[in-house]
């Protein structure tokens, strides 16, 4: 038998011989295409699967990755302020007028980001993901330490706004463009929806995650942390951030093996869903395991 037959063996579980019960929790965890779960265990259940897997190294990772992020944020911020230069404003930013309320959505963001993490199915999608945040952080801090930037002052009178002067208060406006809050929002959530699609959520939860990360990015407009530049340099860093890491795993595939056969190309493929951050189930009639 040729070695590349049962490639996808050292990968995921064989669960030929396994009871029912334990094959439905294997493949939640591992989302294995062609394996069914037992109507009765909804996409919460499954989903709740997911949050208690590797669940210590989730929360000490997520605890550890944040509380280093602000360190780092910080210091740049500091470093680079005398070379600050503020970013242009747009019509929309003089259109849209503080809102006390906008403080809950821009600091529901860490909780957020959490999610993401939480939710992945097994070890592959978590260092995926965190190789994804990882980009968007170094093309950011790297943005910031060449060309430094700040949000420009807007007038407004922010005593009448107390929340918003607290906040500004704690945040000088540095590290503007591009806006992180707004890179990891829509980062996370095209990695949520990658996920709720895995499980075969409703879509009311889809929507859910879509309508956070929206309330999200129009805070940052809404407190005037940042503006419009800075939110669409936000999107773009997100934009490249996948589009290397989908560049990434197809360099890591093709320097693999050469797909020899259509159950090579299974095998393959499972190695590649166990790498994603949480690929949409396998069409039918791709071939047999």
């Amino acid at each position: 038998m040729s070695p590349h037959r049962n490639v996808h063996a050292i990968y995921v579980p064989n669960l030929r011989g396994m009871e029912s019960q334990e094959t439905a929790r294997a493949a939640s965890i591992y989302h294995l295409p062609g394996v069914s779960t037992p109507g009765s265990q909804t996409w919460l259940l499954l989903l709740w699967r997911r949050v208690r897997h590797l669940w210590l190294l989730k929360m000490v990772g997520t605890t550890v990755a944040i509380s280093g992020f602000f360190v780092l944020y910080f210091w740049i911020m500091e470093v680079t302020a005398p070379r600050a230069v503020a970013v242009p404003t747009m019509a929309l930013d003089r259109w849209i007028t503080p809102h006390q309320w906008a403080v809950l959505p821009y600091g529901s963001l860490w909780l957020y980001v959490s999610l993401a993490p939480a939710f992945s199915a097994n070890l592959g999608a978590l260092r995926t993901y965190v190789a994804g945040a990882g980009i968007i952080v170094v093309l950011a801090f790297a943005t910031y330490g060449v060309f430094p930037t700040a949000t420009p002052p807007l007038e407004a009178d922010w005593s009448v706004y107390p929340m918003l002067q607290f906040l500004k208060s704690a945040d000088a406006g540095g590290n503007a463009l591009p806006s992180l809050h707004v890179a990891f929002a829509s980062y996370t959530a095209v990695v949520i929806a990658s996920q709720l699609n895995s499980l075969r959520a409703p879509r009311w939860a889809w929507l859910l995650n879509w309508i956070w990360c929206v309330a999200i990015v129009y805070s940052t407009l809404a407190t005037h942390q940042h503006v419009a530049l800075e939110v669409l340099g936000g999107v773009l860093t997100t934009c490249l951030a996948l589009r290397l890491i989908r560049i990434g795993r197809w360099l890591a595939l093709r320097g693999r093996q050469r797909i020899r056969s259509p159950s090579d190309a299974l095998a393959l493929a499972r190695f590649a869903r166990a790498q994603t951050i949480d690929p949409p189930p396998a069409k039918p009639g791709f071939g047999k395991a």
